[in-house]
């Protein structure tokens, strides 16, 4: 890319922090995931911090460069909410996913062995370890596709509202370079709280990156869920609408209301996000 004399930075860096940053989330979620399945070490509170912990890791590795959105759903809110320019949310999203996607196949050739050994057909046993599925892949809650859109519309909308609320400096946003830390605290909430419906995917790369790196690696159920219905759309158009919610919920409920004597600073192209604002949210910048 030639060099951009606007101040902006240059799309292919945004790119590839945005696919390193989410490369960093996923090895550290899909990674925790398949020890405790198939390797049986750990339990559901190791998947809800791991998570979490890659979510801090991931915003960490990003931030400077663009705010680590990590998610398409946050950066579709971010677009509709915060001025983040249109032109950047597919590129984004790409990266994200393609990120995710690299990262699930770096596990999947780490815990090839382990696998093998738990699920040796790659059935819908172990598929769980890399995307998500309703009732996390168990027929005994009756939860289907209706139930985990649902559920993953309201989990992301809880996700976008709550990366708003800390992230915006009028509303006492953490100071320093502590935000990353309680936005990961966020997501091991919601994994705590709204893990059983559909194992929490929250994000479309996060769950569709994965899935297309278990197809590819011999898991030929990897778009349907057990019930044999066709599901990766679900964590894919459910945080989608989710994070619209989420951050309409933020606009009218809070940000409209909060002082106005203090106003954001934002670096050049960068709008708030999960971590773009943590430099700037002393007093007198924001």
């Amino acid at each position: 890319m030639a060099n951009d004399t606007s101040g902006r930075k240059p799309l292919l860096g945004e790119l590839l922090a945005e696919f390193a940053g989410t490369m960093i989330l996923i090895l550290f979620g899909v990674g925790v995931v398949a020890q405790v399945v198939a390797g049986g070490i750990g339990n559901h509170d190791s998947i809800a911090w791991a998570w979490g912990l890659g979510v801090v890791l991931g915003i960490y590795t990003a931030n400077r460069a663009t705010g680590a959105h990590l998610n398409p759903a946050v950066t579709l809110a971010l677009a509709v909410f915060k001025g983040f320019p249109w032109r950047k949310v597919l590129p984004y999203s790409l990266a994200q996913t393609v990120g995710a996607f690299v990262a699930a196949l770096i596990v999947r050739w780490n815990y090839t062995e382990v696998i093998f050994k738990f699920d040796p057909g790659h059935t819908i046993k172990s598929q769980g370890i890399f995307s998500t599925l309703p009732g996390n892949g168990s027929t005994d809650f009756g939860v289907h596709t209706g139930g985990a859109l649902r559920d993953q519309i309201i989990g992301t909308a809880i996700l976008v509202f709550l990366v708003f609320a800390v992230t915006d400096a009028r509303n006492s946003a953490p100071i320093g370079n502590i935000a990353p830390i309680v936005v990961g605290l966020v997501v091991v909430a919601i994994g705590m709280a709204w893990g059983t419906d559909a194992g929490y995917a929250i994000n479309p790369a996060r769950d569709f990156g994965p899935r297309l790196a278990e197809y590819i690696t011999g898991y030929g159920g990897a778009f349907k869920d057990q019930f044999g219905s066709v599901y990766f759309w679900v964590p894919i158009v459910g945080p989608l609408i989710g994070a619209v919610i989420g951050g309409a919920g933020y606009k009218y409920l809070i940000e409209n209301f909060l002082p106005s004597d203090v106003e954001p600073v934002r670096m050049p192209d960068i709008p708030s996000s999960p971590a773009s604002l943590v430099e700037d949210s002393t007093p007198t910048t924001r």
